[in-house]
């Protein structure tokens, strides 16, 4: 069984409905008032509108540089989805705790917060921060703050430990995103006339055609990397939106794509590929009508994470999940953020299993939680030792 306050916790935070287009202050107050309630300040760090909130605290002695603990607070809509338990109330049957979140990545937050009185009781000689973020669902987005922050603090911590959903295996690599969004700009007319025209969503088409022959060419050709389900850069179309009527032929039509790329292709190569192509497209296209244009606007991206070379930080991971493999996921997380721009070395560990995130009737086993717990009190043990 897990432990009562790490289940109590985790039903309190499933409770709050964190899906990134809502703001996450009422969880971030209920976090501070936990750390509160055990003597322990923390610091919140606003978006631009203070209706989201990242949040800092340490625990243990603040000069010297310690271990950070992070995860982000917000989750992935449930619209759409059928769920059968309701998601934002936790709920068990079978050893399996439901809700959104559980797995990514509210379990871990649970299980970090409760981990909390133990912490303070043991004479800790290095500190434990905690970094709690806001928007990681949405392209690592809210963290960009706190490190801005964390820029000025005068002691960094020596390496980050990410609790996003891996098994609680130790992942030392993955990989990066960039996602952009692309706008044709055509001619419209009567369909009856459609020659005369510039069809946006037909141009559109042929992006996306060319960007699945790019998807197709990175599966058959690479380059690779070991280590991963799928060891290639991926390329992905996600939303297109365009036309008004059947019988008007387009002058608009957006879609959202991204590249997944491993650490030995640069994405922004990819990304000028993608452009001459689109160039060729617009000068066809005015030869019909000058204003016809395609533009290409990057909405998100985030490095990838490798941190295979830092031996001792890896070992020290290894030796709190009592694992001897390295690993490697498919999905980002703010670790390259964290390794790439403050230099703090960082790994992703963490209880539940994304193959549960992101689904209706997302779920946690609760072996995944114990495995968590014995994770933190073999961290704290360490730190106090």
């Amino acid at each position: 069984m897990a432990q009562p306050l790490t289940l109590e916790i985790l039903a309190d935070l499933i409770g709050f409905d964190t899906t990134s287009c809502n703001s996450n202050l009422a969880l971030m107050a209920y976090v501070q008032r936990f750390l509160e309630q055990q003597g322990v300040n923390s610091e919140l760090v606003y978006d631009g509108q203070e209706s989201k909130a990242n949040l800092y605290a340490t625990i243990g002695p603040a000069n010297k540089a310690g271990v950070m603990l992070s995860g982000h607070t917000d989750t992935v809509p449930v619209t759409g989805q059928n769920w059968t338990t309701e998601p934002y109330q936790l709920s068990e049957q079978d050893g399996r705790y439901y809700g959104r979140g559980t797995s990514d990545m509210k379990g871990f937050i649970a299980v970090v917060l409760a981990a909390v009185p133990e912490m303070l009781k043991q004479p800790l000689h290095t500190p434990i921060h905690l970094a709690f973020s806001y928007d990681e669902e949405i392209g690592c987005v809210g963290v960009r703050r706190l490190i801005d922050t964390m820029q000025n603090h005068p002691m960094k911590p020596a390496f980050c430990i990410i609790g996003e959903p891996t098994s609680m295996q130790v992942v030392t690599a993955h990989k990066g995103k960039l996602a952009a969004k692309v706008t044709v700009t055509g001619k419209e007319c009567h369909s009856g006339m459609a020659p005369l025209g510039v069809n946006a969503i037909n141009y559109a088409a042929r992006m996306i055609i060319w960007l699945e022959q790019l998807a197709q060419n990175k599966e058959d050709f690479g380059p690779f990397e070991e280590g991963y389900d799928i060891p290639h850069s991926t390329v992905h179309t996600g939303t297109v939106k365009g036309g008004t009527a059947l019988n008007i032929v387009p002058n608009r039509c957006e879609f959202l794509f991204e590249i997944r790329n491993i650490a030995a292709e640069d994405p922004r190569v990819l990304l000028a590929l993608l452009q001459t192509y689109a160039d060729e497209l617009v000068h066809e296209m005015q030869q019909i009508d000058a204003g016809c244009n395609i533009s290409i606007e990057i909405t998100t991206e985030y490095p990838g994470l490798s941190t295979a070379e830092d031996a001792e930080v890896v070992a020290f991971v290894k030796k709190l999940a009592q694992s001897t493999a390295n690993a490697n996921i498919n999905f980002g997380t703010e670790g390259g953020l964290f390794s790439n721009v403050l230099g703090i070395p960082t790994v992703v560990c963490g209880p539940g299993s994304m193959d549960q995130g992101h689904k209706p009737d997302e779920f946690i086993h609760i072996y995944q939680l114990q495995q968590c717990e014995a994770f933190m009190a073999r961290l704290i043990d360490e730190l106090s030792a």
